[in-house]
């Protein structure tokens, strides 16, 4: 049996206040045992129009995180980074950047890297009223499982979990658990946010760990909706935060049982490819 932590901040645009929230939580992660500890959407920095200039601190904030992980022996998924360079190295030469989600091992080290591959184009019932994520972002392509000591990640994130082919293709490529680091809109996510990390897992019977931010950003010009989750391979919530800002919770993860889930139940082999 493995612990693992998801957190929920209520990140600004102050990036050293922000990582002074975040190793407080992964003190607490660490005081309860758990070996990894995912970080919501956007942990470093979430301010309106900052995208670019954040960017250009990427290699900086990795080395942190880096540093982090190593400091206090602990995986981590660094929620969300913008990166102004591909995969490859090559520079983005539009101005837009991508959205970058990292898994760093205790030693320190960066062993996966996946670029978030749906963007948040949409029309929204708030006070923002329409998000363009594409005008300031480049999707990614590649699907991205990391392999750790408790189990295999399938890295996903936000705008990712509305969409079912995803999750069940990191399962096929050998994913146990799913990690979404999100900043879901206070009105999408009351409506959606429990109901999509309850059908990942079920699609997918893959344990789904949702990192959320909270509360409102950017002096009042955004507000994200919580309640980070975590649900088993069934489906089943294990956790939720109620509270608003900084929290945390630890779930275990049963290697065993989540065997046992795919056995009794075989989606994967029981899947048929349907055209219309």
């Amino acid at each position: 049996m493995t612990l693992l932590a998801v957190t929920q901040l209520n990140s600004q645009n102050d990036i050293d206040s922000n990582f002074i929230q975040v190793e407080q939580l992964i003190q607490q992660a660490k005081a309860q045992q758990a070996e990894l500890i995912v970080l919501p959407e956007n942990f470093a920095c979430f301010a309106a129009g900052k995208q670019s200039e954040t960017a250009q601190q990427f290699d900086e904030l990795k080395q942190r995180i880096e540093q982090l992980a190593f400091k206090h022996q602990i995986w981590i998924v660094a929620g969300t980074l913008p990166c102004p360079y591909r995969p490859n190295g090559n520079k983005i030469t539009d101005r837009r950047v991508r959205t970058v989600s990292l898994c760093v091992s205790p030693e320190g080290k960066t062993v996966a890297r996946y670029d978030k591959i749906h963007l948040f184009d949409v029309q929204v019932a708030d006070g923002v009223g329409g998000y363009q994520e594409s005008a300031v972002f480049e999707p990614g392509s590649d699907l991205i499982v990391a392999k750790t000591p408790f189990g295999n990640l399938g890295l996903m994130v936000c705008y990712d979990l509305r969409f079912p082919e995803l999750s069940l293709m990191l399962r096929a490529k050998g994913a146990n658990i799913l990690t979404a680091p999100a900043a879901f809109t206070y009105t999408t996510g009351q409506m959606h946010w429990q109901l999509l990390l309850q059908a990942r897992a079920m699609d997918s019977q893959c344990q789904v760990l949702g990192s959320a931010q909270q509360g409102w950003h950017s002096h009042g010009k955004r507000q994200t909706w919580g309640h980070t989750m975590a649900t088993q391979s069934q489906g089943k919530i294990l956790a939720e935060v109620y509270d608003e800002g900084s929290q945390l919770i630890v779930v275990p993860f049963d290697f065993d049982g989540q065997r046992k889930i795919r056995e009794a139940m075989p989606l994967i082999q029981h899947r048929k490819l349907l055209t219309l």
